[in-house]
């Protein structure tokens, strides 16, 4: 059962979970004053607070104020999809700028891209095909007064390309740089807020610094698609459909935010179990919603048909590093994937042989309970593995948690098994293989491992100290 607890904050299912810690506060610097007077609080039946003086006087005290970036700042709490809520990071945003929009307040291109994983998890829900299911979003969005929408398929392929180029980059100079393997994989902003905060300085050299598709996208709208249409970043909204409340996290970074025009690459982003209330707010079924032609900009399509990536459902980070490495490194071709389940189902393993001797150890970890197992080997020194594909939630993406929960007919397992169904009938596409991708290296990126690919498809992480936990405070 979903809890609310107010209109900004809602913890919704969770198969994996790390106690919230008293530490998840944000402290109120206190400047200290010279001798032993002790203030005295006064709360008011409204719930204000008043400082008591030592003449007498009241001072009324300011509330603090969390938002989503101190979510970020503290070194609390972390769960495997944290469903963290606030004004900025929801549907009713958007309806309040196409409103504003329609009023003639203000004019902004509203643009929405769409991951795979909501695509796969309304398409189970209302019984249709994926690409069915991306025109039927199409038709819906643009009727309710957006104006594009992408697939953010399309900007993975250059989350897997960098990614491949980075763990080659790592595998050469892992000699000289202890830190350099296992290459550990960036995606999911659960794993890196859980990582930043719990294991700082001592795991952040060993995490990929390729951005998440989700913010390659921003990169492309706020950028490229801003410079096309002669608009400036600011005037884009920039709304994405994520199976995951993390992401909203990770689209608040500071590090995501364009600094000539201070506006972040993506403005606000939605689960796919809001895109739903959505559809009963207009009292629509998605089914009765009639298709539409798909944006072909920033979406991945052969004639009429939605692309996918093979791999995991997770975006396949592991099988298109491994076969790129084989090939670059040991000049081997690998047709297919032999996953070894390993502790669990969540983490699985792969391996690369030549000559009867392994020369790549690959691994997918998925959930907190081997998470912080592969950690621990990290520290003591006893990881074998060249590069991990890291995501928060047990059976990964497709198991976000936003995605749509099962009816009570139907059981987790199953639907979840339904969704996993429908995400594999999608036709992968190699991203070295896509044109369109190619043709944005060489103009819009200048070239392959250029600065302006470097700043604009790569990130950085940054350790969080520990803070004072606000019940030690002595009233």
């Amino acid at each position: 059962m979903a809890s609310h607890f107010s209109g900004v904050l809602q913890l919704t299912d969770l198969d994996d979970f790390i106690t919230p810690s008293q530490e998840c506060v944000k402290p109120v610097k206190v400047e200290k004053k010279s001798g032993k007077s002790v203030a005295k609080i006064k709360i008011e039946d409204d719930g204000s607070y008043f400082q008591v003086n030592q003449d007498g006087g009241l001072q009324k005290l300011e509330k603090a104020k969390i938002t989503l970036n101190d979510c970020l700042a503290c070194s609390g709490c972390i769960t495997s999809a944290e469903s963290v809520l606030i004004t900025q990071q929801s549907h009713e945003e958007l309806y309040r700028v196409l409103n504003l929009n329609k009023a003639g307040s203000q004019q902004k291109v509203v643009v929405v891209s769409v991951s795979p994983q909501s695509r796969a998890s309304l398409a189970a829900r209302f019984n249709l095909s994926i690409t069915d299911t991306a025109r039927r979003l199409t038709t819906f969005f643009k009727n309710l007064g957006v104006h594009h929408v992408f697939d953010t398929t399309f900007s993975r392929n250059f989350s897997l390309l960098e990614s491949q180029r980075e763990f080659v980059e790592r595998f050469h100079r892992q000699a000289e740089d202890k830190k350099a393997l296992p290459l550990l994989a960036s995606s999911c902003p659960g794993w890196i807020c859980y990582a930043e905060k719990t294991h700082g300085d001592f795991i952040i050299p060993y995490i990929s610094t390729t951005k998440s598709p989700q913010q390659v996208m921003g990169s492309l709208v706020k950028d490229h698609f801003a410079n096309q249409q002669n608009v400036s970043p600011e005037q884009i909204y920039h709304l994405t459909v994520m199976p995951c409340y993390d992401k909203k996290l990770e689209a608040s970074r500071p590090d995501f935010t364009i600094t000539e025009s201070q506006t972040r690459e993506v403005d606000c982003v939605i689960t796919s179990g809001e895109v739903l209330k959505m559809l009963e707010q207009e009292r629509l079924s998605l089914a009765d919603v009639e298709p539409s032609p798909l944006d072909s900009l920033f979406s991945s399509v052969c004639g009429e048909e939605i692309l996918g990536h093979s791999g995991s459902s997770s975006g396949g980070y592991l099988e298109h590093v491994f076969i790129h490495a084989a090939r670059e490194l040991f000049g081997e071709e690998v047709k297919k994937i032999a996953y070894k389940t390993l502790k669990n189902r969540d983490f699985q393993e792969v391996t690369l042989e030549k000559d009867g001797v392994v020369v790549l150890r690959f691994a997918a970890a998925y959930g907190f309970r081997n998470i912080q197992n592969l950690v621990q080997k990290l520290k003591r020194g006893k990881s074998q593995y060249h590069f991990v594909e890291v995501m928060a939630c047990p059976s990964g993406c497709l198991n976000g948690g936003g995605q749509l929960r099962a009816s009570e007919s139907e059981s987790n397992k199953d639907l979840l098994q339904r969704v996993e169904e429908l995400y594999r009938t999608v036709p992968a596409e190699v991203p070295e293989e896509n044109t369109a991708i190619s043709e944005l290296y060489n103009t819009w990126l200048e070239s392959v491992g250029s600065e302006r690919a470097r700043k604009l498809l790569h990130t950085q992480y940054h350790a969080v100290e520990k803070m004072s936990s606000g019940l030690t405070i002595k009233w």
